[in-house]
């Protein structure tokens, strides 16, 4: 079996460092108790968190299968920037991964194409692995189209050798469950976008297939409909957003693999 790669995008939670530990306690010792699995996992939690969970990161059993991921980055590396992050920041606290462009901060935070492009080229130029979302906000007429766009304006000025090393997270808003008028999405119709993406990237960067980047489904992915997403070929593994910070629910969506 391939290789997988489970997300946990924490959000704004936990509340304490307390109950950050019992999440990866409780992650810890199912992975001890299961041995070696084709798995890697990677832990987003929030800014204030990310030094203490890196430690735990590198003092336990989650050690062999674990790495440290941001959840945003700001665009320059240093300046008066109040409020950001840095992404030598980031790397001087052995982050490795970052989110870059979340649906949240897309929507949220009207966080532009433009802007998103500037932060996946500050994750690049810090050496970190982008986990780039991308997704429509409706399933319409339109959102072949919509894709097209984001794609092309969240990648634009980037090299094929760049794309390549990042993920890309297939995040369809409309099935994400905050959204108030939210209904589950279905492999097929992820394969349709993935599919579109991917035309993209090899219409317009003339990626080679074995070069594409890799990609994750983010759709408020639970243990419930994790397994229909994760035995698609084309999908490496899943973006978990609220399920990450529910150690039972967590645990329950890794004993799928």
């Amino acid at each position: 079996m391939p290789k997988k790669y489970v997300v946990a995008n924490w959000k704004m939670n936990p509340q304490t460092l307390a109950e950050a530990e019992q999440i990866l306690d409780y992650i810890n010792d199912y992975l001890e108790s299961m041995g070696e699995k084709e798995l890697s996992l990677v832990f987003c939690p929030p800014f204030v968190f990310l030094e203490e969970v890196g430690k735990i990161l590198r003092t336990s059993h989650l050690e062999h299968q674990s790495e440290l991921g941001a959840q945003d980055i700001f665009w320059d590396d240093q300046g008066a920037n109040t409020g950001e992050v840095s992404g030598p920041m980031l790397s001087k606290l052995g982050v490795e991964y970052v989110i870059i462009g979340h649906s949240e901060r897309r929507w949220k935070l009207d966080e532009s194409d433009e802007i998103v492009n500037k932060k996946l080229k500050a994750a690049l130029r810090n050496e970190l692995t982008p986990i780039v979302c991308i997704g429509e906000k409706v399933r319409d007429d339109n959102f072949k189209e919509f894709i097209k766009n984001q794609v092309l304006a969240t990648f634009a000025g980037l090299s094929a050798d760049e794309i390549g090393k990042c993920f890309i997270a297939y995040e369809p808003v409309w099935a994400i469950s905050s959204n108030p008028n939210s209904h589950p999405d279905k492999p097929e119709d992820t394969l349709i976008a993935i599919e579109i993406i991917k035309n993209i990237l090899i219409e317009n960067w003339k990626l080679k297939t074995e070069n594409l980047p890799l990609i994750l489904y983010g759709g408020s992915v639970t243990s419930k409909n994790a397994k229909d997403f994760l035995s698609i070929n084309e999908v490496v593994g899943v973006l978990v957003g609220g399920a990450s910070v529910n150690k039972e629910e967590f645990v329950g969506i890794l004993k799928l693999i």
